[in-house]
C-alpha cells in the first residue's frame, strides 16, 4: 500500500509511459474512492458503467450528465492521491463541439482533473477543442460502449490487420489532438501493443492485454459484486456478493427472531430517570 500523497499529474503519468504500469479503476463513490485512493490507484475512472452496476441500467446510455457529476463529486470528495477522470456519457460531447467543451468544463467543476470521450478520429475535433479549453483529456477506442451496442455488438476490436491498422490511426488522431492517454477495449493483444509501441501517451487496457502501459477494470467486476455479466477479461480479486448476501440475510433473520439489537447495541437512561418516567404514567 503505498504512502505517496502528491496528486498525480498528467505529466507523471506521461513519464510512467515505458517504465511503471499504471494502474487504474473505476469507482463511483466517496467510501469506496477512498480505499482505492489509500491502495495505491494511480487513476480513478468515474465511468458510465455505473448506469449499469449502480443505477442498474442494461448499457451505459441512459446515463444523465446529472448523474455523471454526481458520482464524480462524491469521488472528488474521497480521492485525494488518485488522478480522477470523469466519463462523459452518450450525448454530452456528441452534438456539437461547444457543448463538448461546456459539458467538459462541468467535469472539472465537479472535482474532475480530466475527461474521458469515446471515439477516434471522428471527434478529433472536440477532443483539440477542450484541450485548448484547458481540459485533459483521455481517449477511449476499440471497443465502445456507448455505441457499439448501437452497430455491431460487444465484439472483439482490431482482429485483423487491417482493422488494427484503422485503430493505429484512430489512436494517432487522438494523440495528434492532444490526449494524454488512450483507453484501448478489447482490442486483440497484438494490435494493442503495436499501437502502445507506436504512440507517444500511455495506453490503458481494458481486455487488450499485457502489452499496453496500464490496466483498467470495473470495480465491482473486480470484487465480485456484479454479476449480470462477467467479462472474459476481468480477473476477480474477491467474490464478494455471497459473503454480503450472507451478512445481509443474518441481519434480516436476527431482526426478525429478536435476537438484533442486543443489549451491546442499546442505550439505556440512568436508571433513576427510567423509574421516575415509570411514575409519571
Amino acid at each position: 500500500m503505498t504512502q505517496q500523497k502528491k496528486k498525480v499529474s498528467v505529466s507523471d503519468l506521461a513519464s510512467m509511459k515505458g517504465s511503471e504500469k499504471i494502474a487504474v479503476l473505476t469507482a463511483y463513490d466517496y467510501s469506496t474512492s477512498l480505499i482505492c485512493d489509500r491502495a495505491g490507484v494511480d487513476v480513478l475512472l468515474v465511468g458510465d458503467s455505473a448506469g449499469m452496476v449502480v443505477l442498474g441500467h442494461p448499457s451505459t446510455v441512459p446515463v444523465e450528465m446529472s448523474e455523471m457529476l454526481m458520482f464524480c463529486g462524491a469521488v472528488s470528495r474521497g480521492a485525494k492521491r488518485a488522478m480522477i477522470v470523469g466519463d462523459m456519457p452518450f450525448g454530452s460531447y456528441q452534438p456539437s463541439t461547444s457543448m463538448a467543451v461546456e459539458n467538459a468544463i462541468r467535469f472539472i467543476k465537479a472535482g474532475c482533473d480530466a475527461v474521458k470521450l469515446e471515439g477516434g478520429a471522428e471527434i478529433a475535433d472536440k477532443v483539440s477543442a477542450i484541450v485548448e479549453a484547458g481540459v485533459p483529456v483521455m481517449g477511449h477506442i476499440g471497443l465502445k460502449p456507448q455505441t457499439s451496442s448501437l452497430w455491431e455488438g460487444y465484439k472483439l476490436q482490431g482482429r485483423t490487420a487491417d482493422a488494427a491498422v484503422r485503430l493505429f490511426h484512430d489512436a494517432k488522431a487522438l494523440e495528434n489532438a492532444g490526449v494524454f492517454s488512450i483507453v484501448l477495449e478489447m482490442v486483440a493483444s497484438e494490435a494493442a501493443e503495436m499501437i502502445t509501441k507506436k504512440v507517444s501517451v500511455p495506453t490503458i487496457g481494458i481486455g487488450s492485454g499485457p502489452g499496453c502501459d496500464g490496466q483498467v477494470l470495473v470495480l465491482h467486476d473486480l470484487l465480485g459484486i456484479y454479476e449480470d455479466i462477467k467479462p472474459r477479461f476481468v480477473k476477480r480479486y474477491a467474490e464478494l456478493a455471497k459473503p454480503i448476501l450472507d451478512a445481509v440475510a443474518s441481519y434480516a433473520q436476527e431482526v426478525k427472531a429478536g435476537k438484533f439489537p442486543g443489549d451491546q447495541n442499546t442505550f439505556h437512561m440512568d436508571a433513576n430517570e427510567a423509574a421516575k418516567m415509570g411514575r409519571k404514567k
